[in-house]
């Protein structure tokens, strides 16, 4: 069957099963090309499922690209959601979408996002990312299906490391206990994950008995060998009276020697030189329209660029990173500072650190990194987000400092009710590092753009909660927190390489707030400012504050640059690198002296704005003083795919966006003042 006129029931396409390795090379090569133009994505897997792919979506699969929602159609559920770009190929190949579109793969406002949505591109049957929920999509999915008498079959694709997730196993019950006979799951066993070989991460196997001690029917095959893999699927689709799972030994980085069995490919695109290296290992050396397809990726971009341009508030002159002959900015990782503390304090015997399949990414494997006698001290969890939290509380309560750490909407969402019950009612001493927050995270999207985490760690009674500016800060403060604090507690930091803004010599105390000044224009950013203790600092009579957190502070310094220069206003900066506990009194002090107060923020509206208006709001010292407030940040939305910098333009937290509305504020401020001006003088006058 597969693709056919869902009115007439004709079928329109028929491969045979040369035809569809024909097809499932190009989708390589197409691959390749897509993940060049992005400059990001996960060649190793997309690779590795390809062959799977092809019989799916050209064969196996019943659907109808003019009507992407006939009723009667094979839903496919793409679990394994990184592997983004073979769906896209998938749909593209079977007719949903024109080929060279896929070229536009993670690129800002394109539907290819990093992570499938299906809200924005026909075809694609939920959004996934987070791995291990796809499957309990898909018992739905099938459960619907019974329950509307539907014939049609759901196929669930998911990797071999994502076995390791627990929600796996709590759906394959599921399907077992339901005998869910409409319901196919596909396992990408490649036999690598991230940090490495999936049996030294966390062992999976045996899936196969694990799989039929919950009822269910496997199948083994070769993944690469496509009489297996179409002779598999169609046999999973006849139905035997319970849920299906194909295990699919593939290669990771199939068809191309140097990605092959290579971890490191896991989240790596080809460059230039390692693209036509890979068409050529393929045989598709000129037949496939490599110029034409960058080229396509090339003029999209461009568009993109003149709409973020015509967006951003304009001043007399450029005043973005870097772009002058003075005011020139270091940039760093701020993740770098976590893992070099990790690397200074792991001597202690206490300190123990999780790894959650993202290690070298986060960078908590400096923990142990050319020091083999921690690695005792290392403990790999794999893809188990939840159980790592709950161990962590059962460590602490043994009197050791663990640590573990993943992409903020994992290491603060997914687990939760495990932070609040086994770590927070407790009040347990475990440090969670939250990396890659915010929308600067870029082309993965939002399912690994963590815009909420901040609401969720300060709402927690006992949680205590950190956002460090820049590098040098995302050091002390992770010193701070690992070996001085006591209790539960959050550090959140960033992917991307971000200004560096403090040093040595700059103060960091837990809970107190700094005060940043403007001095000079200067040929390093950093010497134009000058960084007090807010506690330590004198009232200057400043026109009005910005109160921010995390890499919003360089931003902010940067707004108050735009602000003197165009505008001559002076603005106190306070870096609110403690989001809990707030300092009230640096709040309270910043109201009183300027009257203006905005708050900017790399998260939704509310972390800090919320806190900030609230001690305004409370404080009886404040009260009969006209106050005005203003927050920048991501306005209840979702992110998007786009490179790290297009994202801070787009969801509008730039300097630009924060000088802009500081100017609206002032020019309140200042109309107000005239009119009670006024109104003395005609009070005067009577």
């Amino acid at each position: 069957m597969s693709i056919r006129n869902s009115v007439t029931g004709d079928v329109l396409c028929s491969y045979s099963i040369d035809e569809l390795k024909e097809q499932a090379n190009l989708m390589r090569g197409y691959n390749l090309v897509a993940l060049n133009a992005a400059t990001s994505g996960h060649a190793g897997g997309t690779l590795s499922i390809m062959d799977i792919t092809a019989a799916l979506y050209l064969r196996v699969a019943d659907h109808d690209p003019k009507n992407p929602n006939w009723a009667d159609r094979d839903r496919i559920v793409w679990s394994t959601g990184h592997k983004a770009p073979s769906l896209y190929l998938g749909l593209a190949f079977a007719g949903f979408c024109p080929k060279e579109d896929v070229a536009l793969l993670r690129k800002l406002y394109s539907p290819y996002q990093g992570h499938p949505h299906w809200l924005k591109l026909p075809g694609v049957e939920v959004s996934t990312g987070s791995l291990g929920q796809g499957l309990s999509v898909a018992v739905g999915i099938a459960l619907a299906g019974k329950l509307n008498q539907k014939n049609y079959r759901t196929f669930c694709i998911m990797g071999d490391g994502e076995q390791q997730e627990g929600q796996i196993w709590e759906a394959v019950m599921e399907a077992g206990h339901f005998k869910l006979d409409n319901l196919v799951g596909i396992i990408d066993r490649n036999r690598l994950q991230i940090d490495g070989w999936v049996k030294d991460v966390m062992n999976v196997e045996p899936l196969e008995e694990k799989y039929r001690s919950f009822g269910w029917e496997t199948i083994t095959i070769n993944g690469h060998d496509m009489k297996q893999v179409v002779e598999a699927l169609e046999k999973a689709k006849a139905g035997c009276g319970k849920p299906v799972v194909i295990i699919a030994d593939t290669v990771k980085g199939k068809g191309v020697s140097f990605m092959e069995d290579i971890a490191g490919w896991h989240g790596k695109a080809p460059n230039a030189e390692e693209l036509a290296k890979g068409l050529k290992e393929l045989g598709l050396d000129g037949r496939i329209p490599v110029d034409e397809l960058l080229d396509h990726a090339k003029k999209y971009q461009a568009e993109v660029e003149r709409k973020l341009d015509a967006k951003m508030p304009k001043f007399h002159r450029s005043y973005w990173w870097n772009a002058g002959d003075t005011m020139k900015v270091q940039m760093k990782p701020t993740r770098m500072g976590f893992g070099q503390s990790l690397a200074a304090n792991g001597d202690d015997p206490r300190v123990v650190c999780f790894g959650l399949d993202i290690s070298g990414s986060i960078t908590i494997s400096d923990f142990y990194a050319n020091k083999p006698e921690r690695k005792s001290r290392w403990i790999s969890m794999g893809i188990a987000e939840q159980s790592a939290t709950a161990a962590a509380a059962g460590l602490a309560r043994e009197g050791k400092l663990p640590v573990f750490g993943t992409y903020a909407t994992f290491a603060a969402a997914r687990n939760l009710d495990q932070i609040r019950t086994s770590i927070c009612y407790g009040n347990f001493n475990v440090l969670i590092a939250g990396a890659h927050g915010g929308v600067s995270v870029g082309p993965d999207g939002a399912t690994h753009q963590a815009l909420e985490d901040c609401f969720a760690m300060c709402g927690l009674p006992n949680m205590n909660v950190v956002v460090p500016c820049d590098v040098v800060e995302t050091r002390k403060a992770t010193d701070y927190l690992l070996m001085k604090h006591v209790g539960p507690k959050y550090i959140r930091f960033a992917r991307e390489a971000t200004p560096i803004v403090s040093d040595e010599k700059t103060p960091f105390v837990f809970g107190k707030a700094n005060v940043i000044r403007l001095r000079r224009e200067s040929a390093n950013f950093i010497d134009a400012f000058v960084t007090r203790l807010e506690s330590d600092y004198t009232n200057e009579h400043e026109d009005l504050t910005i109160i921010a957190c995390g890499p919003m502070v360089p931003e902010a310094m940067r707004a108050a640059y735009i602000l003197k220069s165009e505008f001559d206003y002076e603005t106190r900066i306070v870096n609110m690198h403690t989001l809990k506990p707030l300092d009230r009194e640096a709040v309270i002090r910043a109201a009183r002296d300027t009257g203006v107060v905005l708050t900017a923020e790399e998260h939704q509206i509310g972390a800090l704005a919320w806190p900030v208006a609230s001690i305004i709001s409370q404080a009886h010292e404040l009260y009969g003083t006209p106050i005005l407030t203003g927050a920048i940040g991501v306005k209840d939305r979702f992110g998007d795919s786009g490179a790290p910098w297009e994202l801070i333009k787009e969801f509008e937290v730039s300097a630009e966006h924060i000088a802009a509305k500081a100017v609206e504020l002032l020019g309140i401020k200042k109309s107000h003042s005239r009119e009670t001006v006024g109104e003395a003088h005609m009070a005067e006058t009577r």
